[in-house]
């Protein structure tokens, strides 16, 4: 049985006279769960036979909204939900009372993922994590239900800043309903999980006010602010490649998050290209593996990239600290050496880990760093960490959201003492 706050029944049993609806707020809020049911509702009653979920990319569109962790499409319909697959790609076939239903599932994340759906007609997008998703998909997407008969979109998101322009370049172009969400509008957290929460966000002035009130706040504190997703991240590697190699940082019940990397010479100058990215979270999906088990698919991930990339690795580092991913690797016959965590450097008045953040943050601001898109290893979690990975109210970097961070540090550092220094 499942228990519903007064916000997520009204926004479920709202009348669909708006062209897009908008949830946004915080983290835990219970505004995506409101959507599987809103969305369920929308199919059973709606005409028009195609419809569309977009997320960053298709993995994220399907545990979003079809798995939904136990609330979304698939458990919703039981067994009246089927995954199949055409020409246009995977989807959901749902029965309803106003016939078959076809929900698919793409990325949006990418320049070119509008190629997907061109020449789509759709009766409705769900947009998961809108704020991510490409701008030209976005649009895209608005027009391939010009022709619906009971056209509707939903997004949802955790608070951008203000200055974001899907604010002013959807929301605001848009008949749109938006609903603020906090996480009191969720029924099932409780007060007691509620506070630990809020003492955890407490340590970050800016993810207080994101992540607790669900305000647009500019994310001063945000380590890694200048990445810029439209200047930062390329479709295609530009350059002469100079050499290929690997990164990791890893753990159990936190994220492990190995990076390929490759040095090119473009314009006269060295760039590190971030060109895939291997990532799994014990804690975020509730799946722990043994190290043995992420050494084989770290293995399976070094393989395809020398496979994609024609080129040979030089070295793969990985974090101290993550001795027994080391032995495993070693076991399967892929040498590591210890990463340069900046344990023991000193460079003017910054020590430590701020000789790494300073390095990683020149190599961005000097366009010296670009992440280059991939079909199957894509940068979604990196651009998730890339945008909370922040310092708390004494200056210093927390040490939360920053697993593909830390690794990204120690390419930077092995990239700035071969090519730059």
């Amino acid at each position: 049985m499942i228990e519903f706050s007064p916000k997520q029944k009204e926004i479920i049993r709202a009348p669909f006279d708006v062209t897009l609806e908008v949830n946004e707020g915080t983290p835990r809020s219970g505004k995506t769960t409101a959507g599987h049911f809103r969305f369920a509702y929308y199919l059973t009653v709606t005409p028009d036979e195609n419809h569309l979920i977009v997320a960053y990319n298709q993995e994220q569109a399907y545990r979003l909204f079809v798995d939904g962790d136990g609330t979304g499409l698939i458990h919703i319909f039981g067994d009246l939900a089927k995954p199949k697959s055409d020409r246009l790609g995977d989807y959901l076939e749902v029965y309803t009372p106003t016939g078959i239903k076809k929900v698919y599932y793409k990325g949006g994340g990418k320049v070119d993922s509008v190629k997907a759906i061109t020449g789509m007609s759709l009766g409705s997008v769900i947009f998961c994590e809108i704020n991510l998703l490409h701008m030209n998909m976005i649009q895209e997407c608005f027009r391939r239900t010009f022709a619906a008969k009971m056209r509707y979109h939903l997004a949802d998101l955790n608070p951008p800043p203000p200055n974001h322009p899907v604010i002013k370049e959807v929301f605001e172009v848009q008949k749109t309903r938006w609903k603020h969400w906090t996480i009191q509008d969720n029924p099932i957290i409780s007060e007691e999980r509620k506070q630990e929460i809020y003492e955890t966000l407490s340590k970050n002035p800016y993810l207080l006010q994101r992540d607790w009130y669900g305000k647009r706040v500019m994310p001063e504190g945000v380590i890694y602010g200048m990445f810029d997703m439209d200047k930062h991240i390329l479709s295609t590697l530009l350059g002469e490649p100079y050499e290929m190699f690997f990164t990791a940082d890893g753990g159990q019940g936190d994220a492990t998050s190995v990076s390929c990397n490759i040095v090119t010479r473009y314009n006269g100058k060295f760039r590190l290209n971030r060109v895939a990215n291997y990532y799994h979270s014990g804690s975020e999906t509730g799946q722990v593996k043994a190290m043995s088990v992420y050494a084989r698919e770290i293995k399976a991930f070094v393989n395809w990239c020398v496979e994609k990339f024609q080129m040979r690795y030089t070295e793969f580092f990985v974090d101290p600290a993550c001795k027994s991913l080391r032995e495993e690797l070693h076991l399967i016959g892929i040498d590591t050496r210890p990463a340069n965590n900046n344990a023991h450097d000193i460079k003017g008045s910054s020590k430590g880990i701020e000789v790494g953040i300073e390095r990683a943050q020149n190599a961005i601001t000097n366009e010296q760093f670009f992440l280059v898109e991939n079909d199957k290893y894509d940068h979604y979690n990196f651009i998730k960490e890339v945008g909370m990975y922040s310092r708390d109210e004494n200056g210093k970097p927390i040490d939360d959201f920053n697993h593909a961070m830390d690794e990204f540090r120690y390419s930077v550092n092995y990239f700035y003492k071969r090519y730059v220094l």
